[in-house]
């Protein structure tokens, strides 16, 4: 019997951190089709329902091209970083060289400095290189990562060297050990660094605002920040919650597809050396 209440307890609690965590992704969405009047009730519920924000939205501002914009950044900067990563990962944790844990040290240091100390001087590279203006600017800033390859490193270590020396044998090269070998195995990590890459260039809106200032060559969280900051939505907050949902919900598909791997891979990096 107290077993019993002891889980009844427990999913209680819960059920309510669910709630409360969801309700405002939840009232963002239900808002997104009410009209302004009816936007501030706590309810997800309305009697008013309209698709009337959508098409301001799509009205005001060029969504489709943004969207590929983003979509184009992120797919870029996604498979950079996995393939990347997962060379110098495989060079850390299983080839022999003398500077790999220096390396490894100062790829950890370099993860504790804020984004914005590189800020200026990244921006001057582009503009030297005449990339400002251009989808380029955005994608080679970020084609490698220290957390992917730290991410990499650690799942790595934990692959039998005899395996790796059995494909050796057998002929394979090291680019074929890490491509048909390691990163195959190590599919939990290469779905993580892919869905944290992706996230994180998708949401990005500090960086293209700073280096594109063409408004076809705008991403999606770049222009709607410039709709909604900008005065375009002109505090029409249906609106603004619509252009919200609408940039939101790729990642929570992303998300929900993928988010087994996801948790599997995190448990899986804070055991392994």
């Amino acid at each position: 019997m107290r077993n019993r209440l002891s889980t009844f307890v427990t999913y209680l609690f819960l059920a309510v951190f669910a709630i409360g965590f969801l309700y405002p992704f939840l009232w963002m969405m239900s808002g997104s089709f009410k009209p302004d009047f009816d936007v501030m009730k706590l309810g997800l519920l309305s009697s008013h329902l309209t698709a009337g924000n959508y098409a301001l939205v799509f009205d005001r501002i060029p969504v489709m091209r943004a969207f590929l914009n983003s979509l184009i950044v992120a797919v870029a900067v996604t498979g950079s970083v996995v393939v990347f990563g997962g060379i110098v990962g495989y060079s850390l944790a299983k080839v022999k060289w003398k500077g790999a844990k220096y390396l490894t040290v100062f790829l950890l240091f370099t993860m504790t400095l804020p984004f914005q100390l590189t800020l200026i001087p990244l921006y001057t590279m582009i503009v030297k290189f005449g990339l400002t203006d251009n989808l380029l600017g955005l994608i080679l800033p970020n084609m490698m990562t220290a957390v992917s390859i730290i991410m990499f490193r650690q799942f790595f270590i934990a692959i039998p060297d005899s395996l790796i020396e059995a494909a050796r044998i057998d002929g394979c090269s090291e680019l074929g050990l890490i491509f048909k070998v390691v990163m195959p195995l190590s599919r939990p990590a290469v779905l993580t660094v892919a869905i944290i890459t992706f996230l994180t260039s998708w949401n990005d809106v500090l960086w293209p605002l700073i280096v594109i200032r063409n408004r076809t060559l705008m991403t999606l969280p770049q222009l709607i920040t410039v709709f909604v900051l900008g005065g375009e939505a002109e505090s029409h907050l249906g609106a603004e919650l619509a252009a919200s949902t609408m940039l939101a919900m790729p990642i929570l598909l992303l998300y929900i597809f993928f988010q087994r791997y996801f948790i599997q891979s995190f448990i899986s990096s804070g055991v392994k050396g």
